[in-house]
């Protein structure tokens, strides 16, 4: 879509700011105002669209992106998002560890543990790790205690959550993120210590490189997107 607008501005709404486009209100794909719930992440997404070049790329947008996922795609339901959100601590990254070689599962330990250890004292949910790949079932009181946190989140909280758990491929690690207790950087370096194990001893190709690039990209977005609220 070409750029069709010169002035972007915030107008006060309830329950935070309407983006507006030369006066006229933006509004999601599904027809409904795209109101900001924060002054910091309202400016934010009034940037990207000032930032427009000649024509409108959504990928260029990722702000934006997560703002309309909230309004159209979870706030209609956000218990059952969270729902099914949650269902990914039956099965967390930080759960499974290698079999072999021990330098490779110490770092695991020393990586995945801590985070383990929060949610626990955080959120009362003790879940067992386990080595391999096959399932292994977690207490239903402990899954119960990790739906219960996400399900206290709100609409946007939980479009900036969803991301991060299926990039990271753990809730606990999202969780953490989302309550600012733990960095970003070392969350990251813990839910690819496998892969950098693989490109320590095998390398790495091009292609894979660029993938972990536009997964951290997402990965940064919905961080920064958290952080606005």
């Amino acid at each position: 879509m070409k750029r069709f607008w010169k002035d972007v501005a915030l107008v006060p709404a309830p329950g935070g700011h309407d983006l507006h486009l030369d006066g006229r209100p933006v509004r999601t794909p599904g027809r409904a105002p795209v109101t900001l719930p924060t002054p910091a992440l309202a400016e934010a997404v009034a940037e990207e669209w000032r930032a427009v070049g000649d024509t409108l790329d959504p990928r260029a947008m990722p702000l934006t992106g997560l703002a309309n996922a909230a309004i159209d795609r979870i706030a209609p339901d956000p218990q059952g998002f969270a729902a099914g959100l949650a269902k990914y601590g039956e099965s967390d990254l930080l759960c499974y560890r290698a079999e072999h070689p021990l330098e490779l599962q110490l770092r695991q330990a020393a990586s995945w543990d801590p985070l383990l250890g929060w949610a626990k004292a955080r959120h009362g949910a003790q879940l067992q790790a386990t080595t391999g790949i096959m399932h292994c079932a977690q207490s239903p009181e402990a899954i119960e205690r990790l739906t219960n946190a996400v399900s206290a989140r709100s609409p946007f909280e939980l479009a900036g959550l969803s991301p991060l758990v299926t990039i990271t491929g753990s809730l606990v690690a999202a969780l953490a993120l989302l309550d600012r207790a733990a960095d970003p950087d070392d969350v990251w370096s813990a839910v690819n210590l496998d892969e950098d194990w693989q490109v320590e001893h095998w390398g790495e190709d091009e292609l894979a490189r660029q993938t972990r690039d536009a997964r951290r990209a997402e990965y940064d977005a919905a961080v920064r997107f958290l952080s606005l609220l």
